[in-house]
């Protein structure tokens, strides 16, 4: 009889902690949809209109190329929530491949010639990539001051990507380089009021694409438009 009542005991006990967690479970899962609820309201899309236009120049360095100029515009277009501001832009570099590249094409074009003897020399030249990116980013600012304004950014992009050389033109090589393929960004910056309506801008930049990383340091002036924030 003792042996059935402790049974008993340990299976209503199992059960009212089965109940209890399954309770604490359903009481948070709403918590959750109201905390995500709640977030999300946040997120309109009434500020959303061309609030500044930038542009900016500065100096690359991609894990394929030589050093190069990268130079860009930008749209502020408004805040999508507090503090998240969104920006489309578009930015253009062309670079030249480094000696490690250009060794790497070397080998691939070395292992594709069939040539018993191999007495024969392969020498691409010079050779030339271009990249033209539109993104779309997120900001999220961080106001330090009266005149002072640091953000955070991430974001995604459409490269638009054109090769050329005077030993690839018209090549199945060419064809390989040219191409469109996406990326994602990162930014970190702040700007500077000079004006009302004019701010300067440091900004460094990230970029993950196919083929090629990308990292630059850019300044450039921003115009604030009256209705801008």
């Amino acid at each position: 009889m003792r042996g059935s009542t402790e049974a008993a005991k340990r299976v209503s006990g199992w059960a009212a902690s089965l109940i209890l967690r399954g309770a604490i479970l359903g009481a948070a899962l709403p918590l959750s949809r109201l905390a995500a609820q709640g977030v999300l309201a946040q997120f309109s899309y009434d500020s959303l209109r061309p609030s500044g236009l930038q542009a900016d120049l500065g100096a690359l360095g991609a894990s394929r190329l030589r050093g190069t100029i990268v130079g860009g515009v930008r749209l502020d277009y408004g805040y999508v929530a507090p503090h998240v501001r969104v920006l489309l832009g578009l930015s253009y570099f062309k670079g030249a491949f480094d000696q490690q590249a250009i060794d790497q094409l070397t080998r691939k074009l070395r292992s594709l010639v069939t040539d018993p003897d191999n007495n024969f020399t392969i020498a691409v030249g010079r050779i030339t990539w271009s990249d033209l990116t539109g993104d779309l980013d997120l900001q999220y600012v961080l106001p330090q001051g009266r005149p002072v304004t640091a953000y955070l950014g991430l974001g995604v992009g459409l490269h638009l990507r054109n090769g050329s050389g005077k030993a690839i033109n018209g090549t199945f090589v060419e064809d390989a380089l040219d191409g469109v393929s996406a990326g994602l960004n990162g930014t970190i910056g702040a700007d500077y009021a000079v004006g009302p309506q004019w701010r300067l801008t440091l900004e460094g930049r990230g970029v993950v694409a196919t083929d090629l990383t990308t990292v630059s340091l850019r300044a450039g002036v921003m115009y604030r438009f009256r209705a801008g924030r």
